[in-house]
């Protein structure tokens, strides 16, 4: 079921933008539509922040995005990430049976007084068992085995964890254990927890639901999620929160409202009651500030895409359904428009042929991505179509 949308309020706004944009082909700028008023935004006391918007991949607010701090038990979102992909790939099985070492039970057992799912020195336990120990209870005899389990020591396994975050695009981020013990601190940064996030929920569906159980009995000890914000946030199914001494209190939140999804990030707070505060705060405004708005209609022509050696010279660019994007409510709205496409098309094109994508950039870069698909079909020209399309290419290139 589509979502309902909002339209772009002022036409003259709008259609300036769409002549702009069917101006140029190829790569370039297409236009920029704005209006004189003042837009409200999101205010928060985080000192750091990040909101997302997956789908599109629009980011609707960031504040000191790249600033590294220590996440503490926030790691152990990481650490799953990096299981599940593990399972995913088929180096791990949820059935695989792991032992519980004398330096596990010791460290993150029940001796260490800290958050444990309550293993037995040297028990077995499966791999899909240590994950909802470590998800629900938070538990670092979890974190600890399955590092052992996996790699055979926790050095080892977070290493992994660091390839792997370079891997997904989480540059900033350096993971010295799998825990959130700060001997050896971890590093991070809200950007690269909101990417973790949507790596998480994009590729591992079936795994997510983790982050939400509400209980979980182990060694005959039952405890419920120990995740901070559930049932603090309305719609909220995940992530997790952490703190440590050295930078305070940190939040991956994920919330889906009505069908859209949100990813926010928050880190630098005192206390666990203002990161509740400034998470409410970030996620709050993605409604309050936004709304998905259509830009074009489905079929509507958006670009002439060059075609070399057809009948026509030219073959109309569309989106197949209405392109709807998150936008700002109001004014201020500072977007260019750009047509990016691989081109001259080579004759014959069929219609309906993906041929490149509609670009929607804004501040913080491109905000979202629309593939666009050729509106009509071309046939293959004559003899002289081509000569005249070859002389043109030779003499000025293939410029919109």
């Amino acid at each position: 079921m589509r979502k309902p949308v909002d339209r772009i309020s002022g036409r003259g706004m709008l259609a300036f933008a769409k002549r702009m944009a069917s101006l140029l082909v190829v790569t370039g700028f297409t236009g920029i539509f704005s209006s004189a008023f003042a837009v409200e935004s999101i205010v928060t006391k985080a000192p750091k922040a990040y909101l997302l918007e997956p789908s599109s991949g629009t980011v609707l607010y960031s504040k000191a995005p790249d600033e590294p701090f220590v996440p503490g038990s926030l790691v152990k979102v990481m650490t799953a990430a990096t299981v599940f992909q593990l399972l995913e790939e088929g180096e791990a099985k949820p059935d695989q049976l792991c032992t519980v070492s004398e330096h596990a039970w010791r460290t993150g057992g029940a001796p260490s007084r800290k958050s444990t799912m309550f293993a037995a020195i040297k028990s077995e336990i499966a791999i899909e068992d240590l994950l909802k120990g470590l998800l629900v209870h938070n538990a670092n005899d979890a974190a600890i085995v399955l590092a052992e389990c996996i790699d055979g020591s926790e050095e080892e396994f977070a290493g992994r964890m660091t390839d792997f975050a370079r891997s997904i695009g989480m540059t900033n981020s350096r993971f010295s254990n799998p825990t959130g013990f700060t001997e050896q601190p971890n590093s991070t940064t809200v950007q690269d927890q909101a990417k973790l996030a949507e790596y998480v929920i994009e590729n591992h569906p079936d795994l997510y639901p983790l982050f939400s159980l509400p209980e979980f009995t182990w060694n005959r000890i039952y405890q419920r999620n120990k995740n901070p914000l559930l049932g603090e946030i309305r719609n909220l199914d995940g992530l997790g929160g952490g703190n440590v001494p050295e930078d305070g209190y940190s939040g991956l939140a994920s919330v889906d409202r009505n069908g859209r999804r949100i990813i926010a990030a928050v880190a630098g707070l005192n206390s666990d009651k203002h990161r509740l505060q400034s998470l409410n705060e970030v996620i709050g405004g993605a409604w309050e500030f936004y709304s998905v708005q259509t830009i074009y209609p489905a079929g509507e022509k958006i670009a002439d895409g060059k075609v070399y050696g057809g009948m026509e010279s030219t073959v109309p660019l569309v989106a197949k359904t209405d392109i709807d994007v998150l936008l700002a409510r109001g004014g201020s709205l500072e977007y260019r428009l750009r047509v990016v496409y691989d081109g001259p098309l080579m004759a014959p094109v069929k219609e309906g042929t993906r041929v490149g994508e509609l670009r929607v950039i804004g501040k913080e870069g491109v905000v979202y991505r629309a593939p666009l698909v050729t509106g009509g079909a071309v046939a293959e020209g004559t003899m002289m179509n081509r000569a005249v399309d070859g002389l043109q290419e030779l003499l000025f290139g293939w410029i919109g």
